[in-house]
């Protein structure tokens, strides 16, 4: 596995390569949701480049950039050990100048759900990765559908910028208890765990009562609400594959999507139907 670290060199090491290019952009503390993205690369391309870049846009005043986890030599392992070819992991610096060109989130897409409670957010996470994609020109890129919004955003930007490279949405990796995998899960105490599996099983009794025909998304969202009661709710949502308001669930184009506040820390989760 090569390791580099600035977008030069990895676009000059790149450009003599006439091969199908698979890449996973992470922010690191690797864990098992990140290597299931990197099988698929794997599978499906001839080579394969990671990143490893905690993007201080996307961040707002007062989250957690700073403690954010790092575990730098144990993600380099992982990556080696998952059948990585390239690790890009460059600094702040390398990315971002002092005087930069914006790329803007969509007005409604991009200030909805999570965009509403974190305003520019998503401005942030499409501007790293338009420069990480530019910087990659890959065939493939692979992203976790658990991010239901910014995977929608990212798929959007790259078809209005009409870029040259496929989008792939991997299904959830859960843990044995149900919960979504997450780097921010190293935050939870052993009673916030708990109280997190209100999250999974508010998206599990959604499920049971679409399979008994319950298809009115102000009745699923009531049930919902019940499971995650007392957390701290910062949406529940029943919507349609292009993120627009529906009546009712219609499988096949429905995304069912939850954020909430456990502890310190907020939690997304989703299903696809």
């Amino acid at each position: 596995m090569k390791i580099i670290s600035t977008p030069i060199e990895l676009k000059e090491y790149l450009k003599n390569f006439n091969k199908t290019i698979g890449f996973v952009p992470t922010m690191g503390a690797l864990h098992e949701g990140h290597i299931t993205l990197i099988k698929e690369a794997r599978k499906a391309n001839e080579l394969v480049v990671v990143s490893i870049f905690v993007n201080p846009t996307q961040f707002l005043k007062g989250e957690d950039l700073d403690k954010y986890p790092r575990k730098d030599e144990a993600d380099k392992k992982i990556c080696e050990l998952s059948g990585v070819d390239i690790l890009f992991f460059p600094d702040a610096s390398s990315i971002y100048s002092k005087d930069e060109v914006s790329i803007l989130a969509p007005n409604v897409r991009g200030f909805v759900l999570e965009g509403f409670s974190r305003p520019g957010h998503f401005s942030g996470v499409l501007t790293v990765v338009m420069k990480l994609l530019n910087i990659v020109n890959p065939t493939k890129a692979y992203f976790g559908k658990k991010d239901a919004q910014q995977l929608n955003l990212i798929a959007l930007m790259v078809k209005q910028y009409f870029m040259n490279v496929e989008i792939v949405g991997v299904d959830t990796v859960r843990d044995s208890d149900g919960l979504a995998l997450s780097s921010r899960n190293v935050y939870l105490s052993t009673k916030d765990r708990k109280e997190a599996l209100k999250i999974s099983s508010s998206l599990q009794t959604a499920a049971k009562m679409i399979l008994k025909d319950v298809v009115n998304v102000e009745n699923i969202i009531k049930e919902m609400r019940e499971v995650l009661n007392p957390l701290e709710i910062f949406y529940v949502e029943i919507l349609n594959l292009d993120f627009e308001i529906i009546k009712e669930v219609e499988l096949g184009n429905t995304v069912i999507l939850v954020e909430a506040k456990v502890g310190d820390t907020r939690l997304l989760d989703n299903i696809w139907l």
